[in-house]
């Protein structure tokens, strides 16, 4: 019934149209218009434009001819390993493998047929062919109630020559996928070795492998990748293999497998070493640089932590030599900005652990101080002005640990006071080289001197002899503006002279031994009046000329 009705509505519609259009065409031919114009100027836009409806259209062909392929590649692929990995009871243990080497023939040869047909499925085809061959061989061994092959040892030769020919032809072809698959299936293949020394020597082969193919094919995923890919499988070899059906441990292996990261590391950092443009450093090898560092180091740290604590300062000693000599190589050979950075702050860092493992608190402080001479001795020479400000910060939150944690002061404390005039006469010595535009860094060094050296005093020397020392501080501050001709230390001195006035006027007076009072008095006026008298001769004697030339000398 609605039916019928439906129908005879829609032919109502269509007689409607239809005399609608013959009236509106003899209106047309009455006033004489254009039909086809008029078709032109009112006709309407398409609901989807055309370029929309391509890009759908292209869309749809990529989801349907690519993304299944390479989707339905790898679900089939793992049926088929879950088929052959399935421990049958009742047949032979060669069999699974010979019907898996069966489907590997028969994969090739529908690759082979379908290469000018459908070139696209016939790739995906064989790379999934190739990974058959894999876990078929490994099947000989694992997986089964019994055993193929018995021979730990004729398994493992038989799957590296597996992952040997994927990696061939992954080369010969150029492919980006099947390269990954390939290094993959050699880091498993590294794993079921049970060898500490074959696992360090094939990873380093690998990591080799894995270089080349960066300088080679500039395949970026494909090597950061490979890095993640070589330190995790020396981890898990680390922690006992669970990837072969071990429980998790720690394993006692010799020391060459704890420094197999620093030589992975210099492994990695050669290939950016290699074929860096000097003309701008690319994101790429910066965050090339800044991974290789994480993952390297990272499991440098947690792997001497637990097991190597023992020889955790010669580990980081050898590390940050290690570290800071390719920071070196990549600042001479390429001018590197930030790699260099990362690997020079990565080599201070494993010498601060060193120092820290190597001496007990709080001298281990004292030491971390001086380590800072060289933090800026090699950031003037790399022009970072990032390492020294890094260098600053750090070298304050030493110091005000070393006060926090310290019970008691010594001499060595007056060491911070040290470092931080060498710091500011280093940095004045090859300003030149870090273009600094202020003295921001070299005045925050000698400003920690002038507080560090009266506060360290004040808790060695004994009360009696405070103003003396502070004094002597002075006298050696105005003989440095002598000898370097700069007018900062003049100032230092004439400040510590006013320190010292205020000590002996407020302290001297009430609590200093009635002799030593009368010592520190005297001293310091007669100290205090040659100054004044050094002062007014020097102005009495200089002239214009003279003037101009100190003056210029004391911006130094």
């Amino acid at each position: 019934m609605d039916s019928s009705s439906d129908k005879v509505n829609q032919d109502q519609l269509v007689s409607y149209l239809q005399n609608l259009e013959s009236r509106i065409s003899r209106i047309e031919s009455h006033l004489q218009l254009d039909e086809c114009s008029s078709e032109n100027e009112f006709k309407l836009p398409p609901i989807f434009p055309h370029k929309i409806s391509n890009q759908a259209d292209s869309l749809e062909e990529t989801i349907g001819q690519f993304w299944f392929a390479k989707v339905g590649i790898v679900i089939l692929a793992i049926g088929i390993v879950f088929l052959l990995t399935f421990p049958y009871k009742n047949l032979p243990s060669a069999v699974p493998s010979l019907f898996g080497y069966a489907l590997v023939g028969a994969l090739m040869f529908l690759s082979r047929y379908s290469s000018k047909s459908l070139p696209f499925l016939s790739h995906y085809i064989f790379g999934g062919g190739l990974l058959l061959l894999y876990f078929t061989t490994l099947r000989l061994h694992y997986f089964g109630i019994e055993r193929a092959i018995e021979s730990e040892i004729v398994e493992t030769i038989l799957l590296t020559i597996s992952s040997v020919l994927y990696l061939v032809i992954a080369y010969r072809r150029k492919s980006i996928y099947l390269s990954s698959i390939g290094i993959t299936l050699a880091a498993i293949t590294i794993l079921i070795s049970n060898n500490s020394y074959s696992v360090f020597l094939s990873l380093m082969v690998l990591s080799f492998f894995i270089v080349h193919l960066k300088i080679k094919f500039d395949w970026n995923p494909l090597y950061n990748f490979g890095i993640a890919l070589v330190y995790l499988t020396n981890f898990i070899w680390f922690i006992n293999d669970p990837v072969v059906g071990n429980q998790v441990g720690l394993r006692t292996l010799p020391e060459i497998n704890l420094f197999a990261y620093l030589v992975y590391a210099a492994i990695f950092a050669s290939a950016s070493l290699y074929h860096q443009n000097k003309e701008a450093e690319k994101y790429t090898i910066i965050l090339n640089s800044l991974f290789n560092c994480f993952w390297s180091y990272g499991f440098f740290l947690l792997i001497t932590l637990l097991k190597y604590k023992e020889i955790l300062p010669l580990s980081h000693f050898v590390a940050s030599i290690i570290f800071l000599t390719i920071s070196v190589l990549f600042w001479v050979k390429e001018e590197s900005k930030y790699a260099a950075f990362f690997y020079s702050i990565l080599g201070y860092t494993a010498l601060s652990i060193a120092i820290v493992a190597q001496f007990k608190e709080p001298d281990y402080f004292v030491w971390l101080s001086w380590q800072s001479i060289i933090v800026v001795s090699t950031a003037i020479w790399f022009r970072s002005k990032f390492i020294i400000v890094a260098n600053f910060v750090m070298y304050i939150i030493i110091f005000f640990s070393y006060l926090a944690l310290s019970g008691s002061f010594g001499v060595v404390s007056l060491s911070f006071g040290i470092v931080a005039l060498t710091n500011a006469r280093i940095l004045n010595w090859k300003k030149d080289r870090l273009d600094l535009k202020t003295e921001v860094m070299r005045n925050s060094y000698l400003a920690a001197a002038f507080f560090i050296f009266p506060y360290a005093l004040y808790h060695i020397m004994p009360q009696n002899y405070v103003s003396l020392s502070w004094t002597f501080v002075a006298l050696s501050y105005y003989v440095m503006s002598v000898i370097l001709k700069n007018k900062k230390y003049r100032w230092m001195a004439l400040l510590t002279f006013l320190l010292t006035v205020l000590h002996v006027l407020f302290v001297g007076t009430t609590d200093l031994d009635p002799s030593y009072r009368i010592v520190s008095f005297i001293f310091l006026g007669i100290v205090l009046v040659l100054i004044s008298a050094l002062y007014a001769r020097k102005k009495s004697k200089s002239v214009l000329p003279a003037d101009a030339g100190v003056e210029s000398s004391d911006k130094s």
